[in-house]
């Protein structure tokens, strides 16, 4: 533990030096994500962070999810390769959020708050969410169930795409190539005129993987058109689609031959707002679905697979909320949401094309509604309270309540502290599929305690954050041996302890600094969850150059727990320089892992060592 102690107290001295004095925005940030409309972020008893999209484009991540790694203390995700994550055995891409994972859907994912996720399996395809289209990431770090229902249960991560700001025309190119035939290619364009504005973008990956048979491609596209009817009302309709093939090779200790996935996920939503000042809210429509054909490989030695598994799913849903406030320092947020989680699943025959057979094809119904009310006191304290009425068509009626209560201190500091209950129905594979089915499970619950302290110093040139918080969580569902078969039962607990930290100091007009940390203890290791992680980076950006360095140190990563647990620690090191030669046009190159470390996220699976690509971005 030696050289993480060291490299916390580094990312604490550099914050400790003086800054020059320089002009800075010191407009309060509003997020939408804590609460159904927009809110100021330091009246929010959650625990929020926001990632901008400039922060996510300047890591040149096609993907968004590398960069909420380093950049989101407490949230972790897991790896296989320089490129894509794919689906099922072998896959990558879990969020890890205090423990709880979106690989089992206790994590959600929205894109312009529309839930997104598969409807047999529960969790998000992380290989659909990619940088091109995205304006800023809002992480709710904690449970948020009581706005959003099962899946947030250890929280959410919002997705909030882009639109022009400005009447015009904006188009912007990317394109990479790199180690291991990787390449990246990118377009996007942002258009506003008068009370229209749309986005477009399109997007191509491919690479050959560091492994044998670790391929990977994709393709993707997104749209989204919007109107303001007057000052009041607006509406928007968006829509994407991506597809890709994943190739895997199995553990380096039983490689698979032929193993492949091909995958299709789409969305279209509808949302229709008005805002009227004293009251707000919105009519959301939305729909994904997918198709999934996956052959699971087979060994060497073993004969290969005569059938593909083959699934289609989709989520369709509403939710409705309207915010009132009807007195000075109140706000009032009634909610109504429905949910219709279809799935269906069986075996085709790869010489015939004929059906072997169906495994499960059913359809679930949730609805519920929630209030949420928040009242300020004394123009420095607010206090929240509110409560979800949930009912699923399979395990009945839950109650979600949620409170907290935030203080607004002289120097622009803050106190909070949080009460909050999340819950997690069973999925249809958990319920229906293959021999651990039982069709008897019950949602697992959460609860958590919390307590936060943020600050603006120097003139908002410093901000800090610091939380401490206790989860509970009992009836986690687990595959226990019943009478001598697997079955799946209500019979996992996790009891995490935990401290996170960030700090961000705009040292000077041109340079900025960002750190964070977080310590877990977990009285039941758990998987995809580092007892620590602290990332220390270096952003420098004068008008024709930019640059980035990051360090992220990683100690007691589980990729196995029970008796044969095992967990990894290192220290990742990454670069990135740009050169601006004309005002259109911008060349980079970046590393990653540029101290070549040996290291796996998933068990079996090792990443590759140091990687180089080198890009060229054009706007216009």
């Amino acid at each position: 533990m030696k050289r993480y102690t060291i490299f916390i107290l580094l990312s604490c001295a550099v914050l400790n030096i003086t800054a020059q004095p320089f002009a800075i925005d010191t407009l309060t940030e509003a997020v939408v994500t804590g609460v159904r409309g927009q809110a100021n972020i330091e009246r929010l008893p959650a625990t929020i962070s926001t990632i901008s999209h400039d922060a996510l484009s300047a890591k040149e991540q096609i993907s968004i999810l590398p960069t909420l790694s380093e950049l989101i203390p407490g949230l972790f995700v897991t790896s296989r390769s320089i490129l894509g994550y794919g689906v099922s055995d072998g896959a990558a891409g879990g969020i890890s959020i205090r423990g709880m994972q979106s690989g089992n859907g206790r994590v959600m994912v929205l894109i312009d708050g529309h839930p997104q996720y598969q409807g047999i399996f529960g969790h998000s395809i992380s290989d659909a969410y990619q940088t091109v289209g995205v304006e800023r990431v809002e992480v709710v770090r904690g449970p948020a169930s009581m706005l959003y229902g099962s899946n947030g249960m250890g929280g959410v991560v919002n997705l909030i795409t882009r639109k022009a700001p400005a009447k015009g025309s904006k188009t912007d190119i990317h394109t990479a190539w790199g180690s291991y035939g990787t390449f990246e290619g990118s377009i996007a364009n942002r258009l506003r005129s008068g009370s229209f504005h749309s986005s477009v973008s399109g997007q191509y990956s491919r690479t050959d993987g560091h492994r044998p048979r670790l391929g990977f491609e994709q393709i993707s596209g997104q749209g989204k058109i919007g109107y303001d009817f007057g000052a009041h009302w607006k509406a928007e309709v968006m829509a994407d689609v991506t597809s890709f093939i994943a190739h895997y090779p199995g553990t380096v200790q039983a490689p698979l031959l032929e193993a492949r996935q091909k995958v299709m996920r789409a969305q279209a939503a509808l949302s229709v707002d008005n805002d009227y000042g004293f009251t707000s809210g919105r009519i959301g429509i939305y729909h994904n679905w997918g198709d999934h054909k996956i052959n699971d490989g087979h060994a060497p030695d073993a004969a290969p697979k005569t059938t593909l598994f083959r699934s289609q799913d989709a989520l369709t849903g509403i939710n409705i909320y309207q915010s009132a406030a009807l007195w000075a320092g109140n706000t009032i947020t009634l909610g109504f949401d429905y949910q219709r989680i279809q799935g269906e699943a069986w075996n085709r025959s790869i010489s015939t094309g004929q059906r072997t057979g169906t495994s499960i094809d059913t359809t679930q119904h949730d609805v519920a509604g929630y209030i949420d009310v928040r009242q300020q006191f004394l123009r420095i304290i607010t206090a929240e309270a509110g409560v979800r009425v949930d009912h699923h068509s399979q395990t009945g009626t839950a109650f979600i309540p949620q409170f907290g209560i935030s203080a607004s201190l002289p120097h622009r500091a803050s106190i909070k502290a949080t009460i909050g209950k999340g819950f997690r129905n069973p999925t249809l594979r958990e319920l229906y599929m293959w021999k651990p089915a039982n069709d008897q499970l019950e949602p697992e619950r959460l609860w958590n305690y919390e307590l936060s302290w943020s600050q603006h110093l120097q003139n908002a040139r410093i901000n800090y954050s610091i939380n401490v918080y206790l989860l509970r969580a009992d009836n986690l569902i687990q595959t226990a041996m019943v009478d001598g078969a697997p079955r799946n039962v209500n019979t996992g607990e996790a009891r995490n302890i935990g401290v996170e930290a960030q700090a961000n100091w705009q040292i000077c007009s041109f340079l900025a600094l960002t750190t964070n940390h977080s310590f877990v203890h977990m009285k039941t290791p758990m998987l995809d969850t580092p007892r620590y992680k602290g990332y220390l980076g270096f952003n420098l950006k004068t008008s024709q150059w930019r640059a980035n360095l990051g360090a992220q140190a990683i100690s007691h990563l589980y990729t196995a727990v029970g008796n044969a647990e095992a967990h990894q620690s290192l220290v990742l090191l990454s670069a990135l320089i740009a050169f601006k030669p004309l005002p259109q046009m911008e060349i980079y190159t970046k590393g990653d892992n540029l101290l070549a470390r040996r290291y796996e996220t998933r068990m079996g699976y090792p990443m590759p060592r140091a990687t180089v690509m080198c890009g060229l971005n054009l706007s216009f």
